[in-house]
């Protein structure tokens, strides 16, 4: 193996690619039809809008199965290595957009990390190796 590449599920493409790119610099590569692949440095990230609301009007017991119902977003996560985490910090922590639940912290793992929460609520963890 050699790469992995998120796909986060958002409800609406456009506003969610805004945030990417002003929020946490990624660049836009492509979009097009409700999907998007942004770039920042090495770090690639799709997004996919999950918007079908037809799920809400089934009149029946059929399970709901278009894999792009609006309930999906927000419900993924992912983890970006960087190098500068506490720059990387200081610079986020003023915007807003900073997991409740989260500071900049030591794990025992010998990591340092901090969390992001974006406009459908997927957790994105930025982390940097802590050197033992």
């Amino acid at each position: 193996m050699l790469q992995s590449i998120p796909a986060l599920p958002v409800g609406d493409i456009k506003k969610s690619i805004g945030f990417y790119c002003d929020k946490l610099g990624f660049t836009l590569v492509h979009h097009e039809d409700g999907f998007a692949v942004l770039m920042c440095n090495e770090v690639r990230i799709h997004l996919w809008e999950a918007s079908d609301e037809g799920w809400r009007s089934r009149s029946n017991d059929s399970p709901v199965c278009t894999g792009a119902e609006s309930f999906i977003a927000g419900t993924a996560s992912c983890r970006i290595e960087v190098e500068g985490i506490d720059e990387l910090y200081q610079h986020i922590k003023p915007l807003g957009i900073l997991h409740p639940n989260t500071s900049l912290k030591d794990q025992w793992w010998d990591e340092r990390d901090f969390a992001v929460i974006d406009p459908d609520n997927n957790l994105i963890s930025f982390f940097q190796q802590i050197k033992s």
